[in-house]
Protein backbone atom coordinates (compact mmCIF):
# COMPACT_ATOMS: atom_id res chain seq x y z
CA UNK A 1 0.00 0.00 0.00
CA UNK A 2 1.10 3.58 -0.46
CA UNK A 3 1.08 6.65 1.16
CA UNK A 4 -0.46 9.37 -0.94
CA UNK A 5 -0.88 11.94 0.89
CA UNK A 6 2.18 12.39 2.30
CA UNK A 7 3.83 12.32 -1.16
CA UNK A 8 4.42 16.20 -2.34
CA UNK A 9 5.85 16.69 1.62
CA UNK A 10 8.36 13.96 1.04
CA UNK A 11 9.41 15.07 -2.27
CA UNK A 12 10.17 18.60 -0.81
CA UNK A 13 12.26 17.50 2.16
CA UNK A 14 13.87 14.87 0.29
CA UNK A 15 16.84 17.22 -0.46
CA UNK A 16 17.37 18.08 2.90
CA UNK A 17 17.27 14.40 4.48
CA UNK A 18 19.49 13.16 1.72
CA UNK A 19 22.30 15.75 3.13
CA UNK A 20 21.59 14.90 6.56
CA UNK A 21 22.02 11.25 6.08
CA UNK A 22 25.04 11.07 3.72
CA UNK A 23 26.36 13.19 6.18
CA UNK A 24 25.76 11.14 9.18
CA UNK A 25 27.23 7.91 6.81
CA UNK A 26 30.41 10.24 6.47
CA UNK A 27 30.81 10.90 10.09
CA UNK A 28 30.38 7.49 10.85
CA UNK A 29 32.95 6.19 8.18
CA UNK A 30 35.40 8.59 9.06
CA UNK A 31 35.35 7.57 12.93
CA UNK A 32 35.80 4.05 12.33
CA UNK A 33 38.46 4.65 9.81
CA UNK A 34 36.82 4.24 6.67
CA UNK A 35 36.30 6.04 3.79
CA UNK A 36 32.58 7.29 3.10
CA UNK A 37 32.75 5.40 -0.45
CA UNK A 38 33.36 2.23 1.37
CA UNK A 39 29.27 2.19 2.74
CA UNK A 40 26.47 2.32 0.12
CA UNK A 41 23.02 3.74 0.61
CA UNK A 42 19.91 1.60 -0.50
CA UNK A 43 16.75 4.03 -0.18
CA UNK A 44 14.09 2.13 1.32
CA UNK A 45 11.08 3.10 -0.86
CA UNK A 46 8.48 0.83 0.39
CA UNK A 47 5.32 2.60 0.91
CA UNK A 48 6.29 5.90 -1.12
CA UNK A 49 5.00 6.19 -4.71
CA UNK A 50 7.11 6.39 -8.23
CA UNK A 51 7.37 10.17 -8.07
CA UNK A 52 9.23 10.25 -4.87
CA UNK A 53 11.53 7.50 -6.02
CA UNK A 54 12.33 9.64 -8.82
CA UNK A 55 12.81 12.69 -6.97
CA UNK A 56 15.58 10.59 -5.05
CA UNK A 57 16.84 9.26 -7.55
CA UNK A 58 17.24 13.04 -9.98
CA UNK A 59 19.41 13.56 -6.32
CA UNK A 60 22.34 10.97 -7.33
CA UNK A 61 20.14 7.96 -5.44
CA UNK A 62 20.60 4.69 -7.57
CA UNK A 63 19.60 1.82 -5.02
CA UNK A 64 16.40 0.79 -3.96
CA UNK A 65 14.67 -1.17 -2.18
CA UNK A 66 11.15 -2.87 -1.57
CA UNK A 67 9.32 -5.22 -0.23
CA UNK A 68 6.38 -6.10 -1.22
CA UNK A 69 5.44 -7.43 -4.74
CA UNK A 70 2.52 -6.18 -5.51
CA UNK A 71 3.59 -2.67 -4.34
CA UNK A 72 7.16 -3.16 -6.44
CA UNK A 73 5.69 -4.41 -9.75
CA UNK A 74 3.84 -0.66 -10.78
CA UNK A 75 6.83 1.36 -9.08
CA UNK A 76 9.22 -0.69 -10.98
CA UNK A 77 7.14 -0.43 -14.51
CA UNK A 78 6.96 3.34 -13.97
CA UNK A 79 10.31 4.39 -13.57
CA UNK A 80 11.72 1.53 -16.12
CA UNK A 81 13.26 4.31 -18.15
CA UNK A 82 15.49 4.86 -15.48
CA UNK A 83 18.70 3.20 -15.01
CA UNK A 84 17.93 2.07 -10.61
CA UNK A 85 19.57 -0.84 -9.17
CA UNK A 86 16.18 -2.96 -7.04
CA UNK A 87 16.83 -4.82 -4.11
CA UNK A 88 14.63 -6.92 -2.71
CA UNK A 89 14.66 -7.00 1.16
CA UNK A 90 11.49 -8.61 2.63
CA UNK A 91 11.12 -12.13 3.67
CA UNK A 92 10.65 -14.00 0.23
CA UNK A 93 7.91 -16.48 -0.19
CA UNK A 94 8.57 -19.55 -2.34
CA UNK A 95 5.61 -18.82 -4.35
CA UNK A 96 6.79 -15.26 -4.66
CA UNK A 97 10.32 -15.71 -6.18
CA UNK A 98 9.61 -15.67 -10.22
CA UNK A 99 8.94 -12.42 -10.22
CA UNK A 100 12.20 -11.29 -8.10
CA UNK A 101 14.21 -13.32 -9.92
CA UNK A 102 13.33 -11.58 -12.81
CA UNK A 103 12.90 -8.08 -11.97
CA UNK A 104 15.52 -7.25 -9.37
CA UNK A 105 19.21 -6.97 -9.28
CA UNK A 106 19.45 -8.00 -5.45
CA UNK A 107 17.65 -10.05 -3.36
CA UNK A 108 18.91 -9.16 0.83
CA UNK A 109 17.51 -12.38 2.91
CA UNK A 110 17.98 -15.55 1.82
CA UNK A 111 17.84 -17.78 4.72
CA UNK A 112 16.27 -21.58 3.28
CA UNK A 113 17.64 -23.11 0.11
CA UNK A 114 14.57 -23.75 -1.30
CA UNK A 115 14.37 -19.89 -2.25
CA UNK A 116 17.79 -19.71 -3.37
CA UNK A 117 17.68 -22.94 -5.85
CA UNK A 118 14.12 -21.40 -7.17
CA UNK A 119 15.34 -18.05 -7.60
CA UNK A 120 18.38 -19.42 -9.38
CA UNK A 121 15.78 -21.75 -11.96
CA UNK A 122 13.84 -19.08 -12.75
CA UNK A 123 16.71 -15.95 -13.74
CA UNK A 124 16.22 -15.59 -17.22
CA UNK A 125 19.11 -16.69 -18.75
CA UNK A 126 20.03 -13.18 -20.70
CA UNK A 127 19.78 -11.50 -16.96
CA UNK A 128 23.12 -10.75 -15.26
CA UNK A 129 23.54 -13.13 -12.06
CA UNK A 130 21.39 -12.15 -9.26
CA UNK A 131 22.83 -10.59 -6.26
CA UNK A 132 22.12 -12.26 -3.35
CA UNK A 133 22.96 -12.32 0.44
CA UNK A 134 22.38 -14.36 2.98
CA UNK A 135 20.54 -13.56 6.16
CA UNK A 136 22.08 -14.56 9.14
CA UNK A 137 20.73 -14.51 12.98
CA UNK A 138 23.10 -14.99 15.86
CA UNK A 139 20.83 -14.15 18.73
CA UNK A 140 17.22 -15.36 19.71
CA UNK A 141 14.63 -13.13 17.77
CA UNK A 142 11.47 -14.82 17.09
CA UNK A 143 10.12 -11.44 14.70
CA UNK A 144 13.07 -11.84 12.30
CA UNK A 145 14.11 -14.32 9.62
CA UNK A 146 17.47 -15.46 9.42
CA UNK A 147 20.22 -18.79 9.61
CA UNK A 148 22.51 -19.41 12.40
CA UNK A 149 26.14 -19.32 11.72
CA UNK A 150 26.20 -22.99 11.30
CA UNK A 151 23.54 -22.82 8.99
CA UNK A 152 24.43 -20.02 6.93
CA UNK A 153 27.97 -21.74 6.47
CA UNK A 154 25.85 -24.44 4.59
CA UNK A 155 23.38 -22.29 2.49
CA UNK A 156 26.34 -20.17 1.80
CA UNK A 157 28.39 -23.43 0.01
CA UNK A 158 24.98 -24.61 -1.49
CA UNK A 159 24.41 -20.92 -3.27
CA UNK A 160 28.18 -20.54 -4.42
CA UNK A 161 27.04 -23.79 -6.55
CA UNK A 162 23.50 -22.17 -7.88
CA UNK A 163 23.84 -20.74 -11.94
CA UNK A 164 22.60 -17.67 -12.53
CA UNK A 165 23.20 -16.35 -8.39
CA UNK A 166 25.93 -13.93 -7.22
CA UNK A 167 26.54 -14.71 -3.79
CA UNK A 168 27.82 -10.92 -2.45
CA UNK A 169 27.51 -11.81 1.13
CA UNK A 170 25.76 -11.45 4.61
CA UNK A 171 22.82 -9.28 5.59
CA UNK A 172 20.81 -8.71 8.85
CA UNK A 173 18.35 -7.09 10.63
CA UNK A 174 18.55 -6.16 14.84
CA UNK A 175 15.46 -6.44 16.99
CA UNK A 176 14.29 -3.29 18.36
CA UNK A 177 14.78 -1.77 21.57
CA UNK A 178 18.57 -2.65 21.63
CA UNK A 179 20.81 0.02 23.00
CA UNK A 180 23.88 1.19 21.35
CA UNK A 181 26.17 -1.26 22.88
CA UNK A 182 23.82 -4.16 22.06
CA UNK A 183 23.38 -3.09 18.63
CA UNK A 184 27.24 -3.31 18.23
CA UNK A 185 27.76 -6.31 19.91
CA UNK A 186 25.45 -7.70 17.70
CA UNK A 187 26.61 -6.10 14.48
CA UNK A 188 30.30 -7.23 15.84
CA UNK A 189 29.07 -10.87 15.40
CA UNK A 190 28.00 -10.74 12.14
CA UNK A 191 30.86 -8.67 11.06
CA UNK A 192 33.00 -11.59 12.81
CA UNK A 193 30.86 -14.25 10.98
CA UNK A 194 31.84 -12.52 7.93
CA UNK A 195 35.39 -12.24 8.90
CA UNK A 196 35.96 -15.96 9.39
CA UNK A 197 34.26 -16.81 6.05
CA UNK A 198 36.71 -15.10 4.18
CA UNK A 199 39.50 -16.49 5.36
CA UNK A 200 37.78 -19.94 4.69
CA UNK A 201 37.90 -18.95 1.23
CA UNK A 202 34.38 -17.53 0.73
CA UNK A 203 33.87 -14.80 -2.09
CA UNK A 204 32.33 -12.26 -0.17
CA UNK A 205 32.01 -8.33 -0.81
CA UNK A 206 28.65 -7.15 1.04
CA UNK A 207 28.04 -6.67 4.82
CA UNK A 208 24.40 -5.21 4.74
CA UNK A 209 23.74 -4.02 7.80
CA UNK A 210 22.34 -0.89 9.61
CA UNK A 211 18.91 0.71 9.23
CA UNK A 212 17.28 4.16 10.23
CA UNK A 213 17.50 3.81 13.95
CA UNK A 214 21.11 1.88 14.13
CA UNK A 215 22.91 2.63 10.86
CA UNK A 216 25.78 4.20 12.45
CA UNK A 217 26.74 1.74 15.11
CA UNK A 218 26.35 -0.87 11.51
CA UNK A 219 29.24 1.25 9.87
CA UNK A 220 31.08 1.27 12.55
CA UNK A 221 31.09 -2.37 12.77
CA UNK A 222 32.02 -2.59 8.98
CA UNK A 223 28.80 -2.75 7.23
CA UNK A 224 29.06 -1.78 3.53
CA UNK A 225 25.59 -1.49 2.47
CA UNK A 226 22.47 0.77 5.47
CA UNK A 227 19.19 -0.06 4.25
CA UNK A 228 17.68 3.53 4.78
CA UNK A 229 13.95 4.51 4.44
CA UNK A 230 12.41 6.31 7.76
CA UNK A 231 15.12 9.04 7.73
CA UNK A 232 14.90 9.87 4.03
CA UNK A 233 11.25 9.63 3.22
CA UNK A 234 10.29 10.47 6.99
CA UNK A 235 7.56 8.41 9.36
CA UNK A 236 5.55 6.06 7.60
CA UNK A 237 2.05 6.92 8.82
CA UNK A 238 0.58 2.90 9.18
CA UNK A 239 2.59 -0.20 9.47
CA UNK A 240 3.79 -1.59 6.60
CA UNK A 241 4.74 -4.96 7.33
CA UNK A 242 8.05 -6.82 8.62
CA UNK A 243 11.90 -5.49 7.48
CA UNK A 244 10.82 -1.86 8.51
CA UNK A 245 13.85 0.46 7.24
Amino acid sequence: MLIGPQNSAVADNLPARLRAVRARIATAARAAGRNEDSVTLLAVSKGHDAAAVRALAQLGVEHFGESYLQEAGPKLDALAGLELCWHYIGRLQANKTRAVAERFAWVHGVDRLRIAERLAAQRPLLAPPLNVCVQVKLAPDATKGGASAAEARVLLAAIASLPRLSLRGLMCMLPEGLNAAQQRARFDAVRGLYAELLREGAALDTLSMGMSGDFEAAIAAGSTLVRIGTALFGARTEALGVNDA
